[in-house]
């Protein structure tokens, strides 16, 4: 296999906007060699496998849509309340939201593990670190409420994630007054995250 990080880089990148575009069935190599503008027949030099590729999309997009340690820093200088969670929160639909191609991609990345037993353990395993991470980061912060939490938390955050950016129009107007989906995420901490004693 060709060693070449940029390459490579550029390559996933090519990855992962065919698979939010096209889904798991359009990511071919010659689809992903098309999408970086490279010759036919680069990125087989690059992956040993589709497998391989779908692996390698799933650890970019990891690097992709995390937080930028330098906005959690400043969020760390806070409180250690609610509204904090509310400003974690803000921060994760915002990344989503700029990076939308990415968390398409993610979602494709889920209905393919579920018809693929291999990237299933490989996926499911990153998404449970993933989540874990996110349980220990709350528990280590002082953020108010434990594990559980934290998992109703990423869940409803995770189903706000889904419409929004697949769905927008579902939730427009469902409670009103509340804007979508800015207003939401505060009822959802608001919802699950308990006040400090």
């Amino acid at each position: 296999m060709v060693s070449n990080p940029g390459r490579r880089a550029a390559l996933v990148d090519a990855g992962v906007e065919v698979l939010a575009r096209e889904g798991a069935r359009g990511l071919t190599f010659r689809a992903v060699d098309t999408e970086a503008g490279v010759p036919v027949g680069t990125a087989s030099n690059y992956f040993t496998g589709r497998d391989d590729l779908l692996r390698q999309i799933d650890a970019r997009l990891h690097i992709r849509l995390a937080p930028d340690p330098a906005v959690v820093a400043d969020l760390m200088t806070r409180p250690k309340d609610r509204s904090l969670v509310t400003a974690f929160m803000h921060d994760l639909m915002g990344r989503a939201t700029r990076d939308r191609t990415g968390y398409l991609a993610l979602l494709e990345l889920r209905l393919e593990a579920t018809r693929r037993p291999e990237l299933r353990a490989s996926y499911t395993k990153s998404v449970r670190g993933d989540l874990e991470e996110g349980i220990a980061f709350h528990r280590d912060a002082g953020l108010p409420g434990g594990d559980e939490t934290v998992t109703v938390l990423y869940l409803a955050v995770l189903g706000l994630l889904l419409e929004h950016l697949t769905l927008p129009d579902v939730l427009d107007g469902v409670l009103p007054g509340v804007s979508v989906p800015e207003g939401l995420v505060e009822r959802i901490v608001a919802t699950v995250v308990p006040e400090a004693p």
